[in-house]
């Protein structure tokens, strides 16, 4: 006999009766079987949790996942770190980016908008004795304190 063929096994009746069963359900045994063990540690928050976590962030785009992580902690009496707050955020399908830069005129901005029209019939020679600068942002260090927000992808420009 080859080798390659296949050996037929004799199931019990019992074992028979459970496959057929499961069938009838519409499931299998070997999925019931790898459902049933789970391994690792349990997660720090329950799914209602994920929900009211992302509903925070979504209510207020500002709060930071800090911010968010006290409120949670408030609310529910078990503490999270920041960094699960993120996570969670980022499994609802937010992520941090900074604002569209929609600012207020400063008294400085106000100053330069009354310039312009008073400047606005200058000649040439009168614009060449003027410098300008441009007014980039350096940091020498790594965390530049910049705000950021929770949104969805493509949502950039939405308040």
């Amino acid at each position: 006999m080859a080798n390659n063929q296949s050996v037929r096994r004799h199931l019990d009746a019992f074992t028979r009766g459970r496959i057929i069963g499961k069938l009838k359900e519409g499931r299998s045994v070997t999925r019931t079987a790898i459902r049933g063990f789970s391994s690792g540690r349990p997660r720090g928050t329950t799914p209602a949790d994920d929900r009211y976590i992302v509903l925070q962030a979504r209510r207020n785009r500002r709060q930071t996942a800090g911010e968010i992580t006290r409120h949670t902690t408030q609310t529910t009496g078990r503490s999270i770190s920041r960094f699960t707050v993120a996570r969670r955020l980022h499994g609802g399908g937010l992520f941090a980016r900074r604002p569209v830069r929609c600012v207020p005129l400063t008294p400085a901005h106000r100053r330069r908008s009354l310039w312009c029209p008073e400047h606005r019939n200058w000649r040439d020679n009168e614009w060449g004795r003027v410098l300008f600068t441009d007014e980039s942002r350096f940091s020498l260090s790594s965390d530049s304190h910049r705000i950021l927000t929770w949104r969805e992808r493509g949502s950039r420009n939405h308040p």
